[in-house]
């Protein structure tokens, strides 16, 4: 598995960003449920995690987007929502190759 390290840091570097992947590792404390889409299995609405953070759906798409560029979650389509969970190979492996540099 490659990991682009610009797209990471780009996705790292926002705290509302931070704070998504720290939901999505426990949806089901962090979000309620939902009509479609299973919180674990296919992930968090979209607008669930606007409504969240406090922010619009359009800026909440663009930090997801960021996000799902870098890897670091995956985008499931259902019906006409999407929804976002964490990429957590990826993760495991961007936190392995972080702890062989130090």
């Amino acid at each position: 598995m490659t990991i682009n390290a610009k797209n990471i840091f780009r996705a790292l570097a926002h705290d509302k960003r931070l704070q998504v992947l720290s939901w999505l590792k426990d949806p089901v404390s962090h979000f309620p449920a939902q009509v479609d889409g299973d919180l674990v299995r296919d992930g968090v609405c979209v607008l669930r995690i606007a409504e969240k953070l406090g922010i619009r759906q359009p800026t909440a798409t663009q930090h997801l987007r960021i996000l799902a560029d870098a890897g670091l979650v995956i985008a499931t389509r259902i019906g006409k929502w999407t929804f976002f969970r964490r990429n957590e190979p990826t993760i495991a492996q961007l936190k392995k190759e972080i702890s062989a540099l130090v």
